[in-house]
This record gives structure tokens, C-alpha cells and sequence, in this order.
């Protein structure tokens, strides 16, 4: 392959997933490639000590979103001025391939592959509505990847092999998991409880994703209510949480919506509502048009809904999962990428 690999962007567990298994695939065909992220969000946190690239670097950049006037222009000036030093990196590397997995990180090193001759940009857009920055440079990309593009090459979302491994049709409802995302989420763990001790005398048994912010509350209230529940902040095993549970009430950002289907698990999905261009919304309302997923706003949320839920066809809804997403999706992308820079 002609010249060095970058992989840019991040900010959230969502985008980093997606990098991490771009950096994996390359590095299983002997290419270590470089990551460009920000020093705000947790790409430190996820890449710092990642002996799988060359080099990682992050920048002093911040997201232009949510900013009063002022913040904007200093965000924007900020990018501008990392763009020059992406540049630097490009030359010194020889790098002729940028692949952007969205975020605000990824801004000044995908500006910067626009502007460097030779270089081609290739873009994985995760969710159903088009972020800003994709939007301003897909039309310099020499291809645009997403599960949502009828055009796209490979519709498939780059999910890890252990959630397709821990799959399983599922036939009756005995386990409920509930997911907030790497964050947590408040409105679903208040949901949780509401309907905890109903579940309890049903017989079905809760696994309980929280978040770290709201963990101790969270845990003190199913000691209060004498409930035996599998309750944890964050784990990096949840595709066998996943596997263990019958439905999920989950938010939906791309990469759990996806996780959730590649296990072939029956899910609500309550959206988060203050989401840009309320992508996850659409992200859902995309399975829920074939029949695959249930959507519930946030503001509707209550313990009536448990009812509709336990008298679902969960059977037809997981078996339609498993053909909602190939299995080799990072593979067949960077198949293209490759077959392209060898041109």
C-alpha cells in the first residue's frame, strides 16, 4: 500500500469503536497506521498506549457544537491552526490515506487531507443523519462508507466478531438488559427501577448497565428494594452481558444499535433527545421500518410499556436481526481502501 495510514476522530465511545477496528483490521494485514485525535473526549484514554500504531497524536482541538459566538470562532481557530500541524505529519510521513471515523477530532486531520496533494480521504459515517464536518468534506472523499447510504459500497457497520459469536435467537423473555451508553443515562435507569420489582415477580431477571455518574444511586435503590440484580458501571465484556439477556431497553447510538443486532437482540430503543439532528432517533426508526427493533421517546417512557414488550413476537424480531448485518463489514471496507491506494 502506497504510503503511511491515518485513522482520525473520536471524542465518544461511538466514533473510537469504529477506529479501533479500522486500526485491528490494518494491523492484521502488517499495516500499523497513525491516529490524529483530540486532547478533549476519551481518545487519550482509548489510543495513548495502543501498541498497534505507528504513532497516535492528539490535538488541542474542541468540538464547535453547543458553543456560544465567541466559542465557535475560538474552536474554529483552533482547527485551523492543528490543520497546519496535520499537514506537517502528512509530509513527514508520506502519508497518502486518511480515513475519518467522524467527531470533532477528526476535523483538522480530515481538512488536512483535502488540502494535501496525493491524499485520498475515505469517510465512515455512523449514523443515519449526516454529522457537520462529513457533510462539508464527503464531496472531496474518494468514498463515503455507512449503513444508511444506498449508495455505499458496504452497508455493513464495523461491529467487533464477539457479538456476532455470543448470538443467539432469542424465543421468551427471562432477561432484561438495560443500557445507557458508555455515559449512562439517567431516563432509563429511573425506567429500570419503576418497573424493577415487577419484573422480580415475573420471574425475569434485570441486567443493569448505569453509567459511573449514577452507579452508587442506582445500586443503593435495588438494595432498598431487596432486588438480586446484575447492576455494574461500565464493562469491557458487555457482548456477553448482551448474550445472557433475552431484550434490551437501550439508547441508540450507532455502534450499541448495531452491537445489539449483530446479537440478534430484540431492543427498545429510547433515543437520546437532545442528539444532533436527533440521530438516534433515525438510527433506530432505520430497523424499526423493517419491523426490528421497538422506538419509545424518552418523555413516554412508563411501566405500561413492560406489558406490550412481554406480549411481542421476540422470536420473528431476533431471527430478522441476523440478516440485518454481515459479519465482515471492516474487512470488505478496507479491501476497497487498499485495492484503491494500489492504483
Amino acid at each position: 500500500m502506497k504510503g503511511k495510514v491515518v485513522i482520525t476522530g473520536g471524542g465518544t465511545g461511538g466514533h473510537l469503536k469504529v477506529a479501533k477496528a479500522f486500526i485491528d483490521e490494518f494491523h492484521k494485514r502488517g499495516i500499523s497506521p497513525i491516529f490524529i485525535g483530540s486532547k478533549t473526549g476519551q481518545d487519550e484514554q482509548w489510543f495513548k498506549d495502543e501498541r498497534k500504531l505507528k504513532k497516535a497524536f492528539f490535538l488541542d482541538t474542541k468540538g464547535v457544537v453547543d458553543k456560544n459566538f465567541l466559542g465557535k470562532i475560538k474552536s474554529l481557530f483552533q482547527i485551523i491552526k492543528e490543520v497546519n500541524h496535520c499537514l506537517n505529519i502528512f509530509d513527514k510521513a508520506e502519508v497518502k490515506t486518511v480515513i475519518s471515523v467522524g467527531g470533532f477530532s477528526a476535523a483538522p486531520a480530515t481538512f488536512a487531507s483535502v488540502l494535501s496533494f496525493g491524499c485520498k480521504l475515505y469517510i465512515h459515517e455512523q449514523n443515519s443523519k449526516m454529522g457537520k464536518l462529513n457533510e462539508l468534506t464527503s464531496r472531496f472523499a474518494t468514498e463515503v462508507f455507512s449503513s444508511y447510504l444506498q449508495d455505499s459500497l458496504v452497508k455493513d457497520y464495523p461491529v467487533n466478531s464477539e457479538f456476532f459469536d455470543n448470538a443467539r435467537v432469542r424465543h421468551e423473555i427471562q432477561t432484561i438488559i438495560f443500557l445507557g451508553g458508555s455515559q449512562g443515562a439517567k431516563a432509563i435507569n429511573d425506567f429500570a427501577l419503576s418497573v424493577a420489582v415487577k419484573l422480580d415477580k415475573l420471574g425475569i431477571k434485570i441486567i443493569h448497565q448505569t453509567g459511573k455518574a449514577d452507579f452508587q444511586r442506582v445500586k443503593s435503590k435495588y438494595e432498598e428494594l431487596n432486588l438480586d440484580v446484575d447492576v455494574f458501571d461500565f464493562t469491557s465484556d458487555i457482548s456477553k452481558k448482551m448474550s445472557l439477556a433475552d431484550f434490551a431497553i437501550s439508547r441508540s447510538g450507532a455502534s450499541t444499535l448495531w452491537e445489539l443486532a449483530a446479537n440478534s437482540l430484540p431492543t427498545l430503543f429510547v433515543p437520546y433527545p437532545y442528539a444532533a439532528k436527533d440521530h438516534q432517533y433515525y438510527n433506530a426508526k432505520f430497523l424499526k421500518d423493517k419491523k426490528l427493533c421497538f422506538i419509545c421517546r424518552e418523555r413516554n417512557l412508563n411501566p405500561e410499556i413492560i406489558d406490550k414488550i412481554l406480549k411481542a413476537d421476540i422470536k420473528s424480531m431476533s431471527k430478522g436481526l441476523i440478516d440485518s448485518i454481515g459479519y465482515n463489514a471492516i474487512e470488505s471496507i478496507v479491501d476497497i481502501i487498499i485495492q484503491n491506494n494500489q492504483k
